[in-house]
């Protein structure tokens, strides 16, 4: 609940000022504690009010809107996918989001999500993959070596304890990023020159992939028994990563079937396909790895109660620190009544 104090400013958490929150919690620690965030969020889903993200589609991406509350706190996230970005120098996905009070409706946060999404996208892939993967499985496959690959192998290296990472990309210079980047992070890294090589003895296989369009990244005779399939690539209508015969062998885990059926890997099945979601995995109202057999696949599309999650956390670990700065976006006029004397007042 809002004090009157409290009123006049709200937290805004830049871009530099994430970056900065992140190295001071560490990457592995925060992505643990978001994975706990989420997780904990999951198994109180009933609360929250939930709704497809609301799209707006064009010729070149998607802009979205992505809100939700518990009753007590809303939350809603601004993104973007422009899968051309990449190749005029700009990000594929950006993002900022905001908290506030449901009792009074004042903000009580704002921040940049673009750093934010991405540690929540590999903090939800592991913390399923924590439910979901082989038992003692060491390896992953990263199918897409883009901007999310690098947090996504150190999520499920903290997560669940994975030590080696097998990486390929269409394009060369993204794995060779990837590389760069995850050398000394604890973690063998293998680049690969096929998705098949990549594929190779790994337990796990994540695709991230960005192409608006529907796409194969994988065929059904890539995919073994027993594997868990991580597919989180920038999903929307027509777009798709993975042949319909691999959905088909696999036992599918959602987080919301609304938004999936229509964004997710499953638009390729027929509307009435059975899938679980995952908050019933997690409150134990249903099963999620049953045989060493089974193949599991994530049809992974981002939901806003993750974004709630990972904002609620950002606003818990920027108190009494200098990551944060109070912008001046609410007026407060001595009497609320007076709005127009505030105004009026300020030409003084």
């Amino acid at each position: 609940m809002l004090t009157p104090s409290d009123k006049a400013y709200v937290p805004f958490v830049s871009v530099d000022n994430m970056m900065g929150l992140i190295s001071h919690i560490g990457i592995e620690k925060a992505l643990v504690e978001l994975a706990a965030e989420v997780e904990a969020d999951f198994k109180r889903w009933p609360l929250f009010d939930k709704t497809p993200r609301v799209a707006s589609h064009s010729d070149v991406g998607v802009i979205e809107l992505m809100p939700t509350s518990d009753g007590d706190m809303y939350g809603f996230k601004y993104v973007n996918g422009h899968p051309k970005n990449t190749k005029e120098g700009l990000q594929t996905v950006t993002a900022f989001g905001l908290l506030a009070d449901v009792q009074s409706g004042y903000p009580v946060l704002l921040s940049e999500m673009t750093m934010l999404t991405a540690m929540r996208t590999a903090a939800t892939s592991a913390l399923v993959g924590k439910y979901l993967a082989p038992k003692g499985a060491t390896t992953m496959a990263m199918i897409g070596n883009g901007a999310q690959s690098e947090f996504q192998c150190m999520a499920f290296k903290a997560v669940c304890g994975i030590d080696t990472v097998r990486l390929y990309d269409i394009d060369p210079a993204a794995t060779a990023k990837a590389v760069r980047n995850l050398t000394g992070k604890g973690l063998t890294v293998v680049a690969c020159k096929t998705a098949q090589e990549a594929i190779a003895g790994a337990q796990i296989i994540t695709t991230c992939t960005a192409d608006k369009a529907s796409a194969t990244i994988l065929t059904d005779n890539m995919v073994g028994a027993g594997v868990h399939i991580n597919a989180i690539g920038g999903d929307c209508p027509g777009k798709t990563e993975l042949h319909g015969d691999i959905l088909k062998r696999s036992d599918i885990f959602v987080e919301y079937p609304e938004q999936t059926r229509v964004e997710g890997e499953i638009q390729q099945l027929d509307a009435d396909h059975p899938v679980t979601e995952l908050w019933e995995v997690m409150t134990g109202a249903a099963t999620g790895r049953t045989s060493e057999s089974q193949i599991t696949l994530f049809d992974s599309v981002g939901f806003a109660i993750e974004d709630f999650s990972a904002l609620r956390y950002v606003l818990k670990n920027i108190e009494g620190t200098a990551f944060f700065e109070q912008l001046d976006m609410l007026a407060d006029p001595d009497d609320p009544r007076d709005l127009f004397g505030m105004l009026e007042r300020s030409k003084g």
